[in-house]
């Protein structure tokens, strides 16, 4: 398990970006049990086929036993907002949770400012992990496009949002905010 790095300290909601396969994950987790508190972790993925399930294993396995697991794939306003003052609640990620979303044909605007919101009203402690999908080619079709663009800006209001942000690349983070 890689530790934490100082690239943050006092935070109250840090948002980890990174692109795929970057360890933002990895990190948000080391980052997460740096806090003392009770450990929460959020999980937004479906596990729709056996790679995306295997994934998901993986990534239980690497927690350990000593999480609480909630399962919010798309309500992540009313699961935050239930969060509790010993809590550090890793949310990972906002990426899946948009491509839930997309894919349902939901508006995310909505429900992204009620997430947020909750996120700043509760007492509890967050970190959220979410995919930088914006700097690679532009897309050849315009679901993918219309997605790059509401990442890209879910992504800026959630790191206007947080008191800290992070760029993790090859698992070692970049201090944004």
């Amino acid at each position: 398990m890689s530790k934490s790095s100082s690239a943050v300290s006092d935070w109250r909601g840090l948002l980890v970006l990174g692109h795929a396969a970057s360890g933002k994950s990895l990190w948000a987790e080391g980052e997460t049990r740096c806090q003392a508190g009770d450990h929460v972790y959020v999980a937004t993925a479906r596990a729709g086929d056996a790679e995306m399930k295997a994934k998901i294993d993986l990534h239980a396995a690497r927690r350990g036993a000593d999480w609480t697991l909630v399962e919010a794939p798309v309500d992540l306003a009313a699961t935050c907002a239930r969060a509790g003052p010993k809590q550090v609640v890793l949310v990972d990620c906002a990426t899946m949770w948009l491509a839930n979303l997309m894919m349902e044909g939901a508006d995310w605007h909505g429900p992204a400012e009620a997430w947020i919101g909750a996120m700043a009203e509760a007492p509890a402690r967050f970190v959220v992990v979410s995919n930088d999908v914006g700097g690679g080619v532009t897309p050849d079709n315009a679901l993918a496009r219309a997605f790059q663009r509401a990442q890209g800006a879910l992504n800026q209001r959630l790191a206007a949002a947080m008191d800290a942000a992070v760029l993790v690349t090859a698992g070692l983070p970049q201090r944004l905010k």
